[in-house]
């Protein structure tokens, strides 16, 4: 295994961790978005949240799906043509959400549609974006070929589901930890953080739990070589987040936004466990043997180095978008931000 190999399987890993700490909030918001706001100008509220920076977290995704495609072409192949029905189910998801939040401003008299299409677009790819990696991790059914031969309702087993729903529970704490930071002192605001207190909660019962049930199916077939005090770390940086998280929270209003960025140390210890977990391999079969790994999937040396110099270009220009994008649109949102709700 070369160092380009390894060095690609770890920024496939940072892309998908700026997603989840980035688009997160986005899935968050709009996975809690009937039940977080109880009139048009909260709601109004949680789309201003997004709106100006959602379409720019997703490049994160689009960038991590084409990085597989580019550096482990074999891998993409098995994933996305096994899991095609649930990524179509994500792909309509977002679609649905990308519709929801421009058809809200120029179709007024279908807003309430809008918003149940809103909600549904977030919260589906919210769930079966855990379900995915639940399903990565435990191992998936190929053949000798690669290619995946179990059935959709397969992916829905148990330990996937688990994953599944700690991941929508960690999408809707990003969620309800950006309103905090966005929404002015009032009810949607006050709000915001009881949801933030109870999802802390149900975030860390959950990763218990997941880690339980790793510990029983998994572990004893892991073929991982990471060394269990690395990915200790990222367990210990999952629960220094939430309870970074939890102390910030009591710290009221000016607590709010640290309290976000623990929450996002969450994300990233969650996607450093996955990682972990699978090296040396990018996709695991339920028959170890037939496991696709790094080495075997990576594309030559060549087109990873070619691949290298366009990231060291394109990374920073990227980063720069969002601090543009965040800068611009800092601060609390406010009634003249709202237009005619």
């Amino acid at each position: 295994m070369t160092f380009l190999q390894i060095l690609w399987f770890i920024l496939i890993f940072v892309l998908i961790a700026g997603y989840f700490v980035l688009d997160g909030f986005d899935l968050g918001v709009g996975s809690l978005y009937l039940v977080l706001a109880k009139n048009n100008k909260e709601r109004a509220v949680l789309r201003r949240a997004v709106g100006p920076v959602w379409d720019g977290n997703e490049v994160w995704l689009l960038t991590a799906g084409g990085a597989l495609f580019a550096a482990f072409a074999p891998a993409y192949a098995t994933t996305f043509s096994g899991f095609y029905l649930a990524i179509m189910l994500v792909l309509f998801g977002l679609i649905l959400r990308a519709v929801s939040l421009e058809m809200h401003a120029h179709d007024p008299e279908y807003a309430e549609v809008w918003d149940k299409v809103f909600f549904v677009g977030s919260i589906l790819p919210a769930l079966l974006f855990g379900v995915a990696v639940g399903n990565v991790l435990e191992g998936i059914q190929l053949n000798t070929h690669g290619d995946y031969i179990g059935g959709f309702f397969a992916l829905l087993n148990p330990f996937a589901l688990v994953f599944g729903l700690l991941g929508l529970a960690q999408f809707m704490l990003q969620g309800v930890s950006w309103t905090a930071v966005k929404a002015l002192p009032g009810e949607l605001h006050d709000r915001a953080v009881v949801f933030r207190g109870w999802l802390q909660r149900i975030v860390a019962v959950l990763f218990v739990l997941a880690s339980v049930l790793y510990f029983v199916l998994v572990a004893p077939i892991d073929q991982s070589t990471i060394p269990f005090v690395v990915r200790a770390v990222f367990a210990l940086v999952v629960v220094a987040g939430l309870v970074a998280s939890f102390l910030f929270g009591k710290k009221e209003e000016e607590g709010d936004l640290p309290s976000f960025l623990a929450v996002s140390c969450v994300c990233l210890g969650l996607v450093g466990l996955a990682a972990t977990g699978l090296f040396p391999n990018i996709v695991v079969a339920s028959d170890p043997a037939l496991s696709i790994s790094v080495a075997a999937a990576a594309s030559s040396e060549y087109s990873l180095a070619a691949m290298t110099i366009i990231t060291c270009i394109g990374l920073p220009l990227v980063l720069m978008y969002h601090v543009v994008v965040y800068r611009t649109f800092a601060g609390k949102i406010r009634d003249e931000d709202l237009g005619e709700y």
